[in-house]
């Protein structure tokens, strides 16, 4: 991808999702993750999730960055499983942006 923000990046793995979201399952990944819908998917981030933290723990940079890298990548085809897309994190990322974590958390809480 070269030099590509992280933006269009995310924007292009949105585009590269809903395009095989009609492919054959046998043939994508994606598309059997969609075809079973958000109930696995979510299943699959959780052990995504649980993989980050091992690695997280483990202190191994690379794996790390690779594990968050797949639970990134499966969050955004749980998101497409429900019609969202990365704009959906972004956009909400976007408000909080300036805000204290700690304020934001309050206004949460409210």
């Amino acid at each position: 991808m070269g030099n590509e923000t992280a933006e269009s990046l995310l924007a292009a793995l949105d585009r590269v999702i809903r395009e095989r979201r009609n492919a054959d399952p046998a043939h994508s990944y994606v598309a059997s993750l969609l075809q079973d819908g958000p109930a696995r998917i979510s299943r699959k981030l959780g052990e995504e999730a649980v993989e980050a933290v091992i690695a997280g723990i483990s202190e191994d940079d690379e794996a790390l960055a690779a594990e968050l890298a797949d639970l990134w990548f499966h969050s955004l085809v749980l998101l497409a499983s429900r019609g969202l897309d990365s704009t959906a994190v972004t956009s909400v990322l976007e408000q909080r942006f300036g805000l204290s974590g700690l304020e934001e958390k309050r206004r949460r809480e409210n």
